[in-house]
């Protein structure tokens, strides 16, 4: 009995030797090594601090750039999104180092290799490990998954994105469109000025969640409204806890911000698997689902086939909720910032308006109109390029790396501040913070000194799968707009961007708008 014991306890010591020793690796010999092999490259950066990294100086960065206000004409938004890459790049250069708690990165401003590293086809650049409140809100989805797992559902998703089908959404996405511009002009014309202040942000978000809620699922917004609610609120928490150091495994502790996302969960699974559900009530067991991404979606869990091109019932749900987010977040937000440009920039929402008043008269666009709209698509992708829903791209070495004349170790974070490279002088030239549509004016590869310098929509064999829908939709709802309306920056906004895991104008975008017909 004794030598059992024994054997217990040694047993025992050597596994807590084991886990304190991975522990002092981690916490000090992994960034003493790191700190090392990079100065010796000549990469520095800010000092490593014990178990936070370099989180207490983001904090107090982010915290004094949120209480800026800037000059509404100042498109120079990095000092107030990714306020520590503008100061650690003056400080220690274009490339460094810093910590995320005790997670290396290196900061990859150079397009060049960062194209390397996005259209690396073989898996070397992976995804980086997605915190466990962020992937409850997103689901482990599309945007998330790496290797052959990814191939697998890229593959089956694809056909859902394809121009055919997108076109045929196009009506959807305008009639949705035309409810809410209604009732902006009912608004207005109650008013002695003819004219309404509307907080954009809000329709903006409501419209786009209701276009994805009729295009991609079938169903309106109003019954998938609990799950956009639920979305909603566990983006909140995701944006509280982004910049906290994550302990692995305090995601199962019942604490008080814990209880409420396992609560929000179970709301939003509830309300997705009543689309669900409802969606196989209405479908013939011999039949397709539909041509929808959901359709799409669900014909493969149907299928007898039990290969690769089946989806489980678990990886729709996770699905649903990544493009859900996906789907209406990144385009609100673009249409925000379009509509602040414009609204500085009188001259070219005339011009818009002369474009369109050519092309589409007063008719709903479609496909064949929408892709004749020049200046509008250059407006867009000038809105892209200066405020860019997703500020940085994030990839971490799965082996040690040789990227240009760095040796990068395995499980290196790589990040690639969007921001920072659109609104470069190096690419862009002496004009990289103004508002210049004219330099799209040859096509995307020609507006800049470098061909993959804009990078909204990423490159590579993982660029968004979704970004025909959202091109599509930003035009098909600008049309619609111009067509109808004249508008102008109130004078309650206070110009202040802010990453709330997309950038969003912090105090909302209150707009004037004024009806053309009334």
């Amino acid at each position: 009995m004794g030598y059992l014991i024994a054997i217990a306890i040694v047993t025992f010591t050597i596994m807590m030797m084991s886990k304190i020793w991975r522990v002092c690796v981690i916490l000090f010999w992994r960034p003493y090594a790191m700190t090392r092999h990079f100065r010796k490259q000549g990469v520095i950066g800010p000092p490593y601090s014990l178990v936070s990294g370099s989180l207490h100086d983001i904090k107090t960065m982010m915290k004094d750039a949120r209480n800026m206000v800037m000059d509404k004409h100042s498109n120079d938004i990095t000092q107030r999104v990714l306020p520590h890459y503008q100061i650690w790049s003056s400080l220690y250069g274009e490339r460094f180092l810093y910590w995320y708690g005790t997670e290396p990165r290196i900061c990859i401003s150079d397009v060049e290799l960062a194209k390397e590293i996005l259209s690396n086809k073989f898996g070397f650049y992976a995804k980086p490990k997605t915190r466990p409140s962020i992937v409850t809100m997103i689901g482990e989805g599309l945007a998330i998954v790496n290797g052959v797992e990814w191939v697998r559902r890229r593959r089956i998703l694809n056909p859902a994105f394809s121009m055919d089908k997108l076109k045929v959404m196009i009506s959807r996405m305008a009639a949705c469109t035309i409810s809410m511009l209604e009732e902006w002009k009912k608004q207005a014309i109650e008013t002695k000025e003819k004219s309404k202040k509307i907080e954009m942000t809000e329709e903006f978000r409501e419209l786009t969640a209701n276009i994805i809620a009729h295009t991609a699922f079938g169903t309106s917004f109003v019954h998938g409204r609990e799950a956009f609610d639920a979305q909603t609120q566990l983006h909140k928490h995701c944006v509280a806890s982004n910049s906290d150091v994550f302990i692995p495994g305090t995601q199962y502790f019942p604490t008080k911000s814990n209880i409420e996302i396992w609560k929000l969960d179970r709301k939003m699974k509830k309300s997705l698997q009543c689309i669900i559900e409802s969606r196989l009530q209405n479908s013939q067991s011999d039949c397709s689902y539909g041509d929808d991404l959901l359709g799409v979606m669900m014909d493969t869990e149907k299928t007898n086939d039990h290969g690769s091109k089946k989806l489980k019932m678990n990886e729709i749900m996770d699905e649903c909720k990544t493009f859900f987010f996906a789907g209406h977040e990144t385009t609100s937000n673009l249409l925000n910032w379009t509509v602040f440009l414009l609204s500085l920039h009188k001259d070219w929402q005339d011009k818009l308006r002369q474009e369109v008043q050519q092309i589409c008269g007063m008719e709903i666009p479609d496909a064949d109109m929408l892709s004749k709209l020049k200046m509008v698509n250059m407006v867009l992708l000038e809105a892209l390029r200066l405020y860019c829903p997703a500020i940085q791209l994030e990839r971490v070495a799965s082996q040690d790396m040789k990227l240009g004349n760095l040796i990068i170790p395995q499980g290196t974070c790589l990040t690639i501040p969007i921001t920072m490279i659109h609104t470069s002088k190096k690419y862009w030239g002496e004009d990289a913070n103004e508002f210049n549509p004219m330099r799209f004016i040859n096509g995307i590869s020609k507006a800049s000194n470098h061909p993959n310098a804009l990078l909204a929509f990423s490159v590579g064999p993982r660029n968004c799968i979704g970004q025909n829908f959202a091109m599509l939709e930003a035009k098909t709802v600008m049309t619609l707009i111009l067509q109808r309306f004249s508008w102008s920056l109130s004078s309650d906004y206070e110009h202040a961007p802010v990453n709330n895991l997309t950038l969003q104008p912090q105090h909302g975008l209150p707009i004037i708008i004024k009806p053309l017909q009334l």
